[in-house]
Formats: C-alpha cells, structure tokens, sequence
C-alpha cells in the first residue's frame, strides 16, 4: 500500500524575513525551501560553505525566482554567533521569522565545543541561546515567531545540573536529552519573557518526530565514520510507512508552528500518530520536562552566565 501524502498549507509571506538553522540539508533544506516559496526572503546561515551554496542551488532550481541568502554560522562558536549577529544587526532589517533548527546528536565521545561546553548542550542550546539574544533587536522589529526544535529524546530526562557538561560521566544520549529540554525550556521562557516584557514576540517549540534525517548518519567530525544502526532501522521502518516519518513530513511540525496563524505561542507541534514519531503534524501537549517554570528561569539565567549574552528586558 503507498504511503499516504502528509502535508501543510504554508500561508503567503511575501515581505517576510525568516532565517533557519541547519538549512543546508535534510529537513532545514526542505523547510527553507517550502518558505521561500512561499515568497518569504530566507537566510541560511550554514557552516559548510560548500554544502549552502549546494543547497541554494537546489532551490533556486525548483524556484528560480527565490530569495535565498547565504550567512557563515557555527553554533558552536559563540564567537561565530557573535559575528552573525553583528552581520545582520549591521543590515538592520527585521527578522519575522527565526527556526532554530540545527543540531548535533549522541557522539560516541565526548566532545567539546570551540568554547570548551559539552558538543551537544553547547551546540543544540547554547548556540541558539546566544543567537537569540544577539538577534533580539531584530526579532522584536518583526515582532518575530521564534521555533525552537526540540526532539522526542526531551519526553523524558532531565537537566544535569550537576554536570552541565557531562565531564565526570559522559552518556550520549542522556546529554543529547538534556541539550532539547534545556532548549526547550529556554523557548517556553523566551515566551513567558516576551509576554511579560512586551517584546512582541512569539516562541513555540516543534520536534520532527523520527525520520532518516542526517542526525544519526555518518559524521567523520563528530567522531561516528559510519551510519549508525539506529539510523539504518530508522530507514528501513521509514521507507515502509512503519510509524516512522520521512525527511519530507519530519520538516512540516516546524513549518506549522513557524507559520500557521493558528499555531498557539508556548506551544509544542510534533507528529501525532503513535508516540509522536510519525504521522500529521499536530499540537501537542508538553512533554513533563518541559513544563516547570522554575526550571526554565534556571536555564536562562545559567545560559545567560555560561555564554556572556545578558538579555536585557526592554
């Protein structure tokens, strides 16, 4: 039986200005695709020259008439983040629409990034944290919908207050979990702030559910020179139509919480079919790591202190 076609209305956006993390391949691509199709100017901020010139290619081939930019970012350098941003504050237009998109996941050792913070917690949170807070002037011009990916690992775990930095005992996959529930967390109080504080922005977060996406693939760089087994199961489920998700659908909860007038602030959007690991995107409920308050006012002030981005109120 083929597989059944899931897919979003993405509203018109001409005159918008969006920027996606991650975009030089895998479902980043495929989002800023759908939004510069959608008439929206797109800025790709990629760390491998190379792969975003590929990448814009490839869609101005399916949509010559794109605007489509490339910008140099590394999330794991605050310093790369920092220069970003003095970049786009210099070109001084409005951001209306930020996807915080990229990610790193479970390298079979620890690493370390530029800035010597666990690769994962450093890269998946810190990253966008900081790029968040240099960015803020901008957000707040276009009264910007900020969408935080977060992932089904943030269903369950916890924050290793601890050991930030996993140094004393290293698990992939529970430092992997921490890094999206510590970002997720950091969407919902960017939420809470903006309300508070009347910055005109909105923050949701989105997950992709499980798709044969680059994450567990072979990443020399990360330390992994062949695709994981997990990453070869999820392919073959995938290409069955087995609960899993593709790389077309596992873009589309993010494009919903992105750009759909309906998607609610403070919210999650995520595949709704079994264990959110495929299926329509949806809203749903948050996930129990996600919902303390407290928590999350924790995570911001230590992501404040660990990358020097003082966020200001007004």
């Amino acid at each position: 039986m083929p597989r059944r076609t899931i897919d979003i209305t993405v509203p018109d956006l001409t005159g918008r200005r969006a920027l996606v993390t991650g975009a030089s391949d895998g479902m980043g691509l495929g989002m800023a695709m759908r939004l510069a199709a959608a008439g929206a100017e797109v800025i790709m901020p990629v760390r491998n020259p190379r792969k975003g010139e590929d990448a814009i290619a490839r869609i101005r081939r399916s949509r010559p008439d794109a605007r489509v930019s490339l910008r140099d970012l590394d999330l794991s350098s605050l310093a790369s983040v920092a220069a970003l941003g003095d970049t786009l504050r210099e070109e001084g237009l409005p951001i209306h629409i930020l996807i915080n998109n990229a990610g790193v996941m479970t390298p079979p050792d620890r690493q370390t990034t530029a800035d010597g913070f666990e690769v994962q917690f450093g890269t998946n949170h810190l990253g966008h944290f900081a790029l968040v807070g240099r960015l803020l002037p901008l957000l707040r011009a276009g009264r910007a919908r900020v969408t935080s990916q977060i992932s089904v690992a943030a269903r369950r775990g916890a924050v290793n207050w601890d050991d930030l930095n996993w140094e004393r005992s290293y698990d992939g996959m529970r430092a992997y979990s921490q890094s999206k529930i510590a970002f997720g967390l950091f969407g919902l109080e960017l939420e809470r702030r903006s309300r508070a504080h009347g910055w005109g922005i909105t923050s949701n977060l989105s997950h992709p559910g499980v798709a044969p996406t680059s994450l567990l693939a072979a990443r020399p760089e990360l330390g992994r020179d062949r695709d994981t087994l997990g990453v070869r199961l999820i392919r073959a489920l995938s290409a069955r139509g087995i609960l899993l998700g593709t790389v077309e659908s596992a873009k589309l909860p993010a494009l919903m919480a992105a750009t759909d007038p309906a998607a609610e602030p403070g919210m999650l959007y995520s595949p709704s079919g079994p264990g959110n690991l495929g299926g329509p995107p949806a809203e749903q409920r948050l996930y129990t790591p996600l919902r303390g308050a407290d928590e999350a006012e924790r995570v911001w002030r230590v992501s404040e202190q660990l990358t020097g981005t003082a966020i200001p109120a007004v």
